[in-house]
This record gives C-alpha cells, structure tokens and sequence, in this order.
C-alpha cells in the first residue's frame, strides 16, 4: 500500500484509490416494478377519470337535446288551430276604433298554388305514427320592416317571406326515422332535428262531450282519434340515448322506463345501444284550439 507524508505531522497515511459504484441487478428490477406500478395506478386513475367525464358530458349533451325537443315540438303545439283575427272583416272602418266589428277567420282557401288553413283537419294529425301540427298563417305589421311580415313559422324555421310563398297554414311534421326524430314542413325536405332518439310516441287528451253533465278527458293515441277538435292537449314522450360505453351492473339497476311504461335492461339492447344511458323524457302541451267546438269553427 502506498504511502504519503501528512503535511503537518510529517507521519506517512495510506493512500486509498475512489471507486465509482453503481446499482446491483435486483435494485434495478425493484425500482422498475416500483415505477411500472406507479404507471399502472396512474393509468387505472385516468381511465375512471375519463368514463366519468364521458358519463357526464353524455348526460349534460341528452339534457340539452331534450331541452332542445321540447322547445321546438312544445312551441307548435301551443300554436296549433290558432286563428286570424281580423280586425276589420266588413271593411266598414268608423272614426272610433273601438266600434270597428272583428271577427276570427277560419277557413283559408289556396292561393296560386300555396296550401290551405282549415282547423278541422289541419291543427294536428298522426301520420304514421308521428305528429303533424297546421295554424293560420298570415301576416301583420313589424316596426322593423315597410311591408307586413309573418312572424309564425314552423319546426325548421319557414316559410320566408317571399312574393312567391302563398302558403295559407304553418305546418310541422315530426317523425322518427330510425334513431333520428326529423321535422318536415311546408313542402321542405325532412332534416333531423334530434339523434340517438330510441323511441317517440304521442298521445292525445280527448275530451268525451256524450255527457254534457259529465265531461271526460282520456288518452288515446292518433289512429282512435275521431275528432281533432276534441283534443284538449298532446302528450309527447320520447327517449334519447348517449354516444359512450357504461360499465352497468346487470339487474334492476340498469333499467329504464319507456314511454309505455315497460321496464327496458339497458345491457341486453343491441348494437349502439348496448350500455348506453337512456333518460325518457314525457311533457304534455296545451293545444291553444282548446274548448272550441266544430259548430264555432264552421264558416258563416
């Protein structure tokens, strides 16, 4: 062993050589199993994480669509049967404003090619399955415009106000076309308003008039109805589901209800909708036609 002289006491100390050491084979394997458990942890967090977002922006994207459904479909069905007032049927106008007469017109016959406005037959209808609303369009003076417009329009935003649109009635019609609720009206193509709808199913509130004494209202659904102008209101239920995946526990808990009241187990449904999230949804609307009876909207 070499030796060197201290620099203060002249006494020679060993001389010892430094060693650069690293880690042995089973330090290294306990630090890789360390951190590949950390990733896993990691990634089993991110992925609970990232089912639960998808589960709330696919409940927060079904309550906005149904929000959606209800405002366009509710907004007709307030509207349907809804008559013109006109203001000056004789045309016999007088220096007082209130003694001038006014009167509802009902019936309005075709122009030049345009549809009709009757509301015995056009305030609502079922066709094949789905619902048809119709009221009086006509139009009226708007402080932002020199001519009279028409502010009524149906379920995808028209007619315009063009010299050639002579459409009479405002017409929506809703129906579900696969997954897809669509909306079509006056003489436009279909276009879809609403996806990933399950179900759409319609019931009508009618009032039975045999009993004057005893006035009834029931449900029916439209191919028993007989008389459009004894619906007092329109039921409207439909289904939406959402676009991810849920890990559902089989059972009571992965059920729903459709709008007829049969318990659906949401795990055994096929193709897009297997473990989906599926929320029913159910409003009843006034119709604003209510009370009136056939002898009153019959033309003089």
């Amino acid at each position: 062993m070499k030796t060197h002289l201290s620099r203060f006491s002249g006494k020679r100390k060993p001389f010892r050589s430094h060693y650069q050491l690293g880690v042995t084979l089973i330090e290294l394997l306990v630090g890789l199993s360390i951190g590949l458990l950390v990733i896993a942890v990691a990634m089993g967090a991110l992925m609970v994480s990232r089912g639960v977002s998808g589960t709330v922006s696919d409940a927060s994207n079904i309550q906005q669509q149904s929000a959606y459904l209800m405002r366009v479909i509710g907004l007709q069905l307030r509207q349907a049967g809804s008559l013109y007032l006109n203001p000056d049927p004789s045309g016999a106008s007088t220096g007082f404003s209130a003694m001038v007469p006014v009167a509802f017109e009902t019936v309005a016959p075709a122009i030049s090619g345009g549809n009709d406005f009757d509301p015995i037959t056009h305030t609502l209808g079922a066709p094949s399955g789905g619902l048809s609303t119709g009221y009086r369009r006509y139009k009226e003076s708007v402080y932002t415009a020199v001519t009279d417009q028409t502010i009524g329009r149906n379920c995808l935003g028209g007619p315009t106000d063009v010299a050639t649109n002579t459409d009479q009635r405002v017409e929506s019609i809703f129906q579900l076309s696969g997954s897809e609720l669509q909306c079509q009206g006056n003489g436009g193509v279909a276009q879809p308003i609403a996806q990933n709808v399950a179900n759409f199913q319609v019931r009508y509130l009618v009032q039975n008039n045999t009993n004057p004494t005893n006035l009834t209202v029931q449900y029916v659904a439209g191919a028993a109805v007989t008389d459009w102008l004894t619906v007092q209101a329109v039921e409207v239920c439909f289904v939406l589901y959402g676009a991810e995946a849920i890990n559902m526990p089989t059972g009571g808990s992965s059920t729903y209800r459709d709008c007829d009241g049969t318990a659906i187990d949401m795990t055994t449904l096929a193709g897009a909708r297997n473990q989906r999230m599926h929320v029913t949804y159910r409003n009843v609307f006034q119709v604003r036609s209510q009370g009136l009876t056939k002898a009153q909207l019959l033309p003089l």
